[in-house]
């Protein structure tokens, strides 16, 4: 039978192994010589929680899926019917077509048209390229509308060492502030970080229960945040100065292999969570103009 999330696409270079999904651009594992650095679901399933998917054209949420536009209320579908949220963009759903691809790249695109609460046309396009210590990962959107739009972008990478359960992974995230929210997920004010919520120092990810947004992060040489085994391996998130957010989701249910366990999503994100009602974050691209973002994974030994 076809796989629920569409086509695979198979990339390699050197060491490295890569599966994308057509189904919302999705990563479904990343590996190198066999060590896996997402947690890979069966072609049978659709992403768990998300895991790897593109979020288009904001990511998070959207109190009660309203927002002005000019003054006009604006109505999102809600989608995230528990909280009452519009969550996590419009191309979720949405199968990509194939631009381009060779054996260590693909580049995927898929449209937002104008529909419920966002009345814009954008073209939208994802390119995964292997390299030599990694994978880099290129979003462009491009406004067609006629007059300006408003867009934010995220990706959900869930973040692993394969053979070190995830509770002895140290996670490091260079981020000096943090969200607060709210009772629905929605943020009610930016705080300096503090506690458990202070990363910057590295904390175990088995002592953390987080599922935050941290603003004002730096980067050391592209890396927004590292997650570091016992031996001193690393995987580390990059990200250009397109995405100064970074949501870190570490849930306890997530589908592993043996069964039901710890996981953790490192996600680079350009804006927080209500950002259509905030405006932290929003970009307004003027009509034809294009938008290049890129964040990448990074393996050292």
């Amino acid at each position: 039978m076809r796989p629920l999330t569409g086509d695979q696409f198979h990339l390699a270079r050197g060491p490295w192994r890569a599966v994308i999904t057509q189904l919302a651009a999705g990563l479904r594992s990343l590996s190198v010589d066999g060590v896996e650095l997402t947690p890979s679901y069966p072609e049978t399933t659709i992403a768990p929680l998300g895991a790897g998917i593109v979020l288009v054209p904001w990511p998070n949420r959207v109190r009660d899926g309203a927002w002005q536009l000019n003054g006009k209320p604006q109505q999102l579908d809600i989608t995230e019917v528990r909280y009452g949220n519009a969550s996590h963009g419009l191309l979720r759903n949405t199968a990509y077509q194939v631009a381009a691809q060779d054996a260590a790249s693909v580049t995927l695109t898929a449209a937002v048209h104008p529909q419920h609460g966002y009345p814009f046309l954008l073209d939208t396009s994802v390119r995964y390229e292997l390299v030599d210590d990694g994978l880099q990962v290129t979003h462009q959107i491009a406004n067609q509308t006629d007059v300006a739009a408003p867009v934010a972008l995220g990706t959900h990478p869930f973040l692993q060492i394969g053979d070190v359960p995830s509770e002895q992974l140290t996670l490091t995230v260079h981020a000096a502030s943090r969200y607060e929210v709210d009772e629905r997920k929605i943020p009610a004010g930016q705080v300096p970080v503090d506690g458990d919520y202070d990363l910057r120092s590295g904390r175990l990810v088995g002592e953390l229960n987080l599922d935050a947004t941290f603003g004002d992060v730096t980067t050391r040489d592209g890396v927004a945040a590292t997650l570091a085994a016992p031996d001193g391996r690393t995987v580390s998130l990059l990200m250009d100065d397109s995405f100064p957010y970074v949501q870190v989701f570490t849930p306890r249910e997530y589908p592993l292999p043996s069964g039901a366990g710890l996981a953790v999503a490192v996600e680079p994100m350009t804006a927080p969570g209500n950002a259509f009602n905030s405006g932290d974050g929003l970009r307004w691209l003027a009509p034809g103009e294009t938008w290049t973002a890129v964040w990448g994974i990074r393996y050292g030994e």
